[in-house]
Parts: structure tokens; sequence; C-alpha cells
């Protein structure tokens, strides 16, 4: 998965997220209203969609036009079908 994606960009996405997540835990005690944390959650879920996206197409880029080049098609396609159900089931 390295060679996929910018491993670093992705790290700094992450912790972004966990720093909304904690935030949505915080804002639990702190007794936000309920449509202040909504927001904060769908931001936050956002935020991770974006994070698999920028994987999908990395996965493209890479993984399946080196399956193609090495003419592992078959195995190449399923492999790309089963990462787009996964990503596709996140919601």
């Amino acid at each position: 998965m390295a060679k996929c994606i910018d491993a670093e960009a992705l790290h700094r996405r992450l912790r972004k997220i966990v720093g909304q997540v904690q935030a949505i835990d915080r804002m639990v005690d702190e007794d936000v209203p309920c449509e202040d944390v909504l927001s904060l959650i769908h931001a936050a879920k956002s935020a991770l969609s974006h994070c698999g996206a920028l994987i999908l197409h990395g996965h493209i880029r890479h993984c399946v036009r080196d399956g193609v080049e090495q003419g592992d098609i078959d195995a190449t396609l399923a492999a790309l079908s089963k990462a787009i159900e996964r990503f596709t089931h996140m919601d």
C-alpha cells in the first residue's frame, strides 16, 4: 500500500479525524447541543470517507495498473471489485 498513496498526507488526515472524534467525546460530557455533536460526527465521517477515496484512487492508479501490465487481469479485477465493494459499504 505504501506505493499507492502519500502515507504522510494520509497520516495527517487521520490525525485530524482522531482529533474530531476526541472532540465529539468531550462534547458529550460538556452538554453541547445535539445538532452541534451531529455536525462534527458528519464532518469526521466525511473526512474518513475522503481518506477511503484517496486509498481507492491510489489502488486503481498503482495496484490495478500493475496487475493489468503483468497480465493478471482476472485477479486484478477481482481485487478491484472487492476494494470497491468494501469502500461503498462504509456508510
